[in-house]
């Protein structure tokens, strides 16, 4: 049967290529959708995002979506190889490189607490276990937050399964936007 890491690893590359072969008017389409429901089903004062890399649902939209209603925005750092921490997001402010092939702005910029974090991920369950991409930053930067903020993927029907293996260090989403609406999940 493997390990609970084989499984994963196994179930990432499966989604990940269901993902990839998404044609780029549904994933362009999905990501307007979202943004035009952002506003009305999500609230937050800060909102962590992040910058779309490969095939990713780009959140985008729905960032600004949230940033119309009020909200500041800020985008992931990659600070060493466990640690990231969230820098403000102004528009025209500066972007660089922030490792993964991500943007972030740059160490000016300063460093927000996020009450609602919109994540990527590979794969996401009906019980809002997710599969990241393996390195396990966000889990860490949630487990050591002061307050927990509102955890909700973004990501395509396709990414869904019916069930993946959760481990002690997992983080749960407490909702999943996609193409086909917001999902709520009843943990906690």
């Amino acid at each position: 049967m493997g390990s609970s890491s084989d499984q994963k690893a196994q179930l990432r590359k499966q989604a990940l290529a269901e993902r990839d072969h998404l044609p780029d008017a549904v994933r362009i389409e999905a990501a307007l959708s979202a943004g035009a429901l952002a506003g009305d089903l999500l609230s937050a004062a800060i909102v962590g995002g992040y910058w779309p890399i490969r095939s990713e649902f780009d959140p985008r939209p729905v960032m600004q979506a949230l940033a119309d209603g009020g909200a500041r925005l800020a985008l992931p750092a990659v600070l060493d190889d466990q640690t990231i921490v969230f820098r403000e997001l102004i528009r025209g402010g500066a972007l660089v490189p922030a490792g993964f092939g991500t943007m972030a702005p740059d160490e000016t910029a300063a460093i927000l607490q996020p009450d609602l974090l919109l994540m990527p991920l590979a794969a996401v369950d009906g019980a809002g276990n997710r599969i990241g991409y393996g390195a396990g930053f966000y889990d860490r930067y949630i487990s050591r937050a002061q307050v927990r903020p509102k955890l909700v993927g973004l990501a395509f029907d396709a990414q869904r399964f019916d069930a993946i293996a959760a481990e002690a260090h997992d983080q749960p989403l407490d909702g999943l936007l996609t193409e086909t609406g917001l999902h709520i999940f009843g943990h906690k």
